[in-house]
């Protein structure tokens, strides 16, 4: 069987398993995802991993096509995703409006899920909201990291202690069965990430790779990414 090699930003997973079964349907081939944090999946493509369709962030798409790793031309856009706050669902929701409140939500977490804070967006930008708030070595020890922020959020929900929280993008909490949206983070500290898709130079099924790059940014899946939290 033709298999269809997509590397992908975890935030927007569902959107390409959301379209997978008609794609599949329609072509008779299969989709090989491969999804964790951006950084990881951008790594892996200038290594040489197989892939027709990567979906990272515009600004690596933007660096992928000056490097040839990418077809200039071939980036579309899935949308703005913000990075929210979660707690397990059923939980209380702490007040997150300002800094003083997010602060106050952090320091009583008893502990605080995120993804990957080298090579994540989120888990990046969560780490340099944690130090704008002083509170990175402070909490130090009651940080969970995780590769991507969908392990981080589907751990969280696993997890049977008490007064937890989260942080990673709103398409991973709102994709994750077990927890629950809080709410974007305060307006000082906002991040919305437009999440682009871009054909591989060196894609071995080109066509069908524009035919997924259509239904992954399209209509096929516009419902999937309003419901999970994509803004376009």
């Amino acid at each position: 069987m033709t298999v269809v090699n997509v590397l992908s930003g975890g935030a927007a997973a569902a959107v390409v398993k959301g379209v997978q079964a008609q794609f599949e349907r329609e072509t008779g081939a299969s989709i090989n995802g491969n999804f964790s944090a951006v950084g990881e999946m951008r790594d892996k493509l200038v290594a040489g991993a197989p892939c027709d369709v990567v979906i990272l962030t515009r600004p690596l798409i933007a660096k992928l096509i000056e490097s040839g790793h990418v077809v200039e031309g071939s980036a579309k856009s899935l949308g703005l995703v913000k990075t929210g706050v979660a707690v397990k669902a059923g939980q209380q929701h702490p007040r997150i409006t300002n800094r003083a409140e997010l602060t106050a939500a952090f320091r009583a977490a008893k502990a605080i899920y995120h993804p990957d804070p080298d090579k994540a967006t989120a888990g990046i930008h969560f780490m340099n909201v944690l130090k704008a708030l002083g509170l990175d070595q402070e909490l130090k020890a009651r940080l969970r990291p995780y590769p991507n922020g969908a392990t981080a959020m589907g751990e969280m929900a696993k997890s049977n202690e008490a007064g937890l929280i989260g942080c990673t993008q709103e398409t991973e909490i709102n994709y994750t069965p077990g927890v629950e949206l809080v709410g974007s983070l305060p307006k000082e500290f906002e991040l919305a990430t437009d999440y682009t898709l871009g054909i591989c130079t060196k894609a071995q099924e080109p066509e069908l790779a524009q035919k997924l790059a259509g239904m992954v940014a399209g209509a096929a899946s516009e419902a999937i990414r309003r419901k999970g939290g994509f803004a376009f």
